[in-house]
């Protein structure tokens, strides 16, 4: 399976969300990483055809996504941020409706639905009604009707936002197990998200893509070094105002702060393995460092 964006642009009036974005996907996950607003939903809205964009094309094994119309959508699955359900509904009709919206045989659905419920952990709950369901379950059962039609391509758009730290490792080993023989594109502003099961991480920023390719390849991306050191409580307010910190801890004494700067912050400081999430920090800023914090 390809899928390839050529010179991929969408305009909003003045504003452009998307940036003249040429990429190629083949079998594998790959990571949509940036913080919100970067552009990364209406990359991911043209992909599944809800969006046409405004310069560029979408290739699927060399056909025009437009043009193919139903018989792409066919072997695509794809998660919203938010997607809508029929609060009454019980988890198992749900599917079964959606199935039928997507033109699923009844007999083929409710062996499909049985599955896909055994698979994201719902068995127990296929008779609970969608609206009783926690963040978390209610997740997985978007997972199950994106995966009803057993999709080649799979879109999922910060399919772990709002859900707890047990909840998005369940989900990422999920995402890992459905990624084989599959093109999966998932979106995300947590770090955590895609760097253990993506393939290849694209950070995206002002509707562009900034750098590209595997985790070691985007932490060595970054021109600047990490250090680590200690500082009285006195040093931290100017420590804060004139480095990137990418983590502070406290001690009796003052705070340990880990610490992005291309000199050596202070002579006690030691040099220390980048990480993505010091990436992250580095390219995106006080915002990245303001979503980390609202998330946990």
């Amino acid at each position: 399976m390809e899928l390839k964006m050529d010179d991929l642009t969408k305009e909003f009036g003045k504003f452009t969300a998307v940036d003249h974005i040429s990429l190629t996907m083949t079998n594998g996950v790959y990571g949509l990483l940036g913080i919100n607003g970067a552009g990364k939903t209406t990359l991911m809205r043209m992909l599944c055809t809800l969006l046409r964009p405004t310069v560029g094309n979408i290739y699927c094994n060399g056909r025009d996504i437009f043009e193919m119309d139903s018989e792409y959508r066919k072997l695509l699955g794809y998660l919203p941020q938010e997607f809508g359900f029929y609060p009454e509904f019980t988890v198992q009709d749900y599917l079964l409706y959606i199935a039928a919206l997507k033109g699923i045989r009844p007999a083929v659905a409710r062996k499909r639905v049985r599955e896909l419920l055994e698979k994201v952990g719902l068995a127990k709950a296929a008779g609970k009604k969608m609206k009783k369901l926690s963040g978390g379950m209610k997740r997985r059962a978007g997972i199950a009707q994106a995966m009803l039609n057993d999709p080649k391509i799979l879109i999922l758009d910060e399919p772990t936002a709002g859900l707890d730290p047990n909840e998005r490792i369940r989900f990422r080993n999920l995402i890992s197990e459905l990624s084989e023989e599959r093109l999966v594109l998932l979106s995300t502003h947590i770090v955590s998200d895609v760097e253990y099961i993506a393939n290849e991480i694209w950070l995206m920023g002002e509707g562009t893509i900034l750098h590209r390719g595997s985790v070691e390849e985007i932490i060595a991306s970054m021109p600047e070094n990490v250090w680590e050191c200690s500082v009285k409580k006195d040093q931290v307010a100017a420590y804060m105002r004139n480095y990137k910190i990418s983590n502070m801890k406290t001690e009796p004494e003052g705070a340990a702060l880990r610490i992005i700067s291309r000199d050596r912050p202070a002579e006690s400081a030691k040099r220390a393995e980048a990480s993505l999430e010091d990436v992250f920090l580095y390219y995106f800023g006080e915002n990245a460092k303001s979503e980390a914090e609202e998330i946990g």
